[in-house]
């Protein structure tokens, strides 16, 4: 039996690698799609060995990519997180890593004319309807990949991307604060329950008996917190519109302490049943709000600093993350206007991908 073969681009997009397909390669009947993204990833298998996907969250993603059908919008995203050792895909997050591989694609794959030395790519995530300006070089007519910008969780350097996100507060969740309280005691924890642009539940480690800077080995091995921070993550779901998150990626899991790198704060991110290399780009932006929220436990512990536009450098186990945000209301309800960050992305393989026909078969 003959295998079904489609256009692929793997691009790593931040500190995240992913699949990148164009939607008019894919079925467009979700369960379809999803038995599709499966079988090319190489789910369910702890190892993803049979597929493209890389046996660890980070590196089990994919981009779906097509014209935008809003005004003032180019392109359309939409994110799948694909399980790796069950058969599961899920659209309901963000991934701001992702994201930043979507205006290479979109101008490699002809989507987006390239603009002059540099290009603006105005992305919609369909998951959430969040609107995002990526900005990337685009010297002689072609996206550049080398250069000097360097994030930390990817190796190397490369060329800047500038993403600026416009409207990202409640995304998922409906509100910032989808509680509408600033901090809710959740298992007799103190948790502030964030969406900007990412759900994050976050707590002050030491509330948990940690100190938020133990090594991601350490955290990963740690089977009594996991236990304690899946109850809480399972309590917190419908609190925050997102009913029942068992089986979801939302929401994620932030540990705050205070910084010792000379940044903001500390961070510990769970995603949700691992401990992250570093922090996903919207986990980042969610926590970075949190610290600029008075009372809330990341605020407790940051060295935040003032004024309207605020650079909040979220330390993490293998660098840092900066965060500008731009505030505006008052001191004792500031408002988070805009965020923006810096990501950098690689092409790295362009081709046809395939698919054991009798796996979709048997999906079907």
């Amino acid at each position: 039996m003959r295998q079904r073969g489609l256009r692929c681009m793997l691009i790593r997009g931040g500190t995240s690698k992913g699949a990148y397909f164009l939607a008019e390669d894919l079925p467009r009947d979700p369960v379809a799609r999803d038995a599709l993204l499966l079988a090319l990833m190489g789910s369910p298998d702890p190892r993803q060995v049979d597929g493209l996907g890389g046996a660890h969250p980070l590196t089990s993603k994919v981009a779906i990519v097509s014209r935008s059908t809003a005004p003032g919008c180019d392109v359309d995203f939409l994110f799948a997180q694909v399980g790796i050792d069950k058969p599961l895909v899920d659209t309901t997050p963000n991934c701001g890593n992702i994201l930043a591989g979507v205006a290479p694609f979109a101008i490699e794959r002809g989507l987006v004319a390239v603009a002059g030395a540099t290009t603006n790519v105005r992305v919609r995530t369909l998951n959430t309807g969040t609107i995002a300006d990526l900005r990337v070089e685009t010297p002689d007519g072609a996206v550049n990949y080398e250069g000097t910008a360097r994030i930390d969780g990817a190796p190397g350097t490369a060329a800047p991307i500038t993403v600026t996100f416009l409207d990202t507060e409640g995304s998922v969740c409906g509100a910032l604060l989808p509680t509408g309280n600033t901090v809710d005691q959740i298992e007799g924890i103190a948790c502030t329950l964030i969406d900007n642009g990412m759900p994050v539940i976050v707590m002050r480690a030491a509330d948990l008996g940690r100190t938020g800077y133990e090594s991601r080995e350490q955290l990963d091995a740690d089977a009594d917190l996991k236990a304690r921070i899946e109850a809480i993550r399972r309590a917190a779901g419908p609190r925050m519109n997102l009913g029942d998150v068992s089986g979801k990626v939302v929401p994620k899991i932030a540990l705050v302490a205070p910084p010792r790198a000379g940044g903001t704060l500390a961070t510990r991110s769970f995603i949700p049943h691992e401990c992250h290399a570093s922090i996903g780009v919207f986990a980042a932006v969610s926590v970075a709000t949190a610290a600029a929220l008075p009372g809330s436990p990341a605020h407790g512990v940051a060295a935040m600093p003032g004024g309207r536009a605020r650079r909040v450098s979220v330390e993490h186990p293998t660098g840092e993350f900066t965060v500008d945000l731009t505030i505006g209301g008052d001191v004792s309800r500031p408002v988070v206007e805009r965020a923006g960050l810096l990501r950098t992305a690689r092409v790295l393989f362009d081709g046809i991908a395939y698919a054991p026909e009798s796996r979709l078969m048997a999906a079907e």
